[in-house]
């Protein structure tokens, strides 16, 4: 399996090296908001911190994957309607590579964009005094996010009839951030916006990352991060597994 799924995502990986463009498109959207954020609102809003870019920086890297992972239904939609996939399953391959395939580009491409958007944060001002160990944690909150919602983004790319519809998915969660702590405290809003933010998955995983990075103490929201991306990746997994079978199978 692993050098069959090596060989689907290699199909893939070099799709997207002749068209870098996609990394960047996902990454301008994000990046455009930041410079936004810190530069127009920045001065009028209150975080507490001496450093804007250094508080959005989490909820920005979240929006980027959210956008990143569209482009797994785009793809998976566009080998099904070509009817690549078709010839992928009459071949002597586990056909769970190539879901994983998929899955692992969407892994790969989103960690570069991750960190096209860090480097233009740091030309930004973000400075960080995390260590390594904090760093891979974060990281690692990350791919687990990009997991999690890849495999969401497998179940709209299987059972979509256009590729507007395998895509749009990807709206709600690009937004969920903005209804969160990612551009300003929780503390600062309504009451039944507050209870919202504060119980969606988006606000515990952006405390986590920002205290990874920032030297903070990260408490309980890294446990309630963790339990959110596993449940979603663990659940949308079985979903698409079964989609993926009574569809092609």
């Amino acid at each position: 399996m692993k050098s069959r799924t090596g060989v689907l995502l290699g199909r893939l990986m070099r799709n997207i090296m002749r068209s870098p463009d996609t990394i960047i498109t996902v990454a301008i959207t994000p990046i455009a908001m930041m410079l936004l954020f810190v530069y127009v609102f920045g001065g009028a809003i209150n975080t507490g911190t001496g450093n804007y870019v250094n508080y959005l920086l989490p909820g920005i890297l979240l929006m980027a994957i959210a956008s990143g992972v569209s482009y797994t239904a785009f793809r998976l939609f566009g080998d099904i309607k070509s009817g690549l996939m078709a010839r992928f399953i009459t071949m002597p391959i586990k056909r769970s590579s190539i879901l994983w395939a998929h899955v692992l580009t969407s892994l790969v491409s989103n960690m570069l964009t991750v960190v096209v958007v860090i480097l233009v944060a740091l030309l930004m001002g973000f400075r960080s005094s995390a260590g390594i160990l904090e760093w891979l944690a974060a990281a690692g909150i990350l791919g687990l996010f990009t997991l999690a919602l890849t495999w969401l983004a497998i179940i709209p790319g299987l059972t979509a009839k256009s590729m507007e519809g395998a895509t749009a998915f990807s709206y709600p969660l690009i937004f969920l951030p903005f209804i969160s702590s990612a551009f300003v405290p929780t503390e600062s809003m309504p009451k039944i916006v507050r209870a919202f933010a504060e119980n969606q998955p988006v606000t515990s995983i952006v405390n986590s990352i920002r205290a990874l990075l920032n030297n903070g103490t990260v408490g309980n929201d890294i446990w309630i991060a963790l339990a959110w991306c596993v449940g979603i990746m663990i659940i949308t997994y079985f979903i698409a597994s079964k989609v993926f079978k009574r569809q092609l199978g």
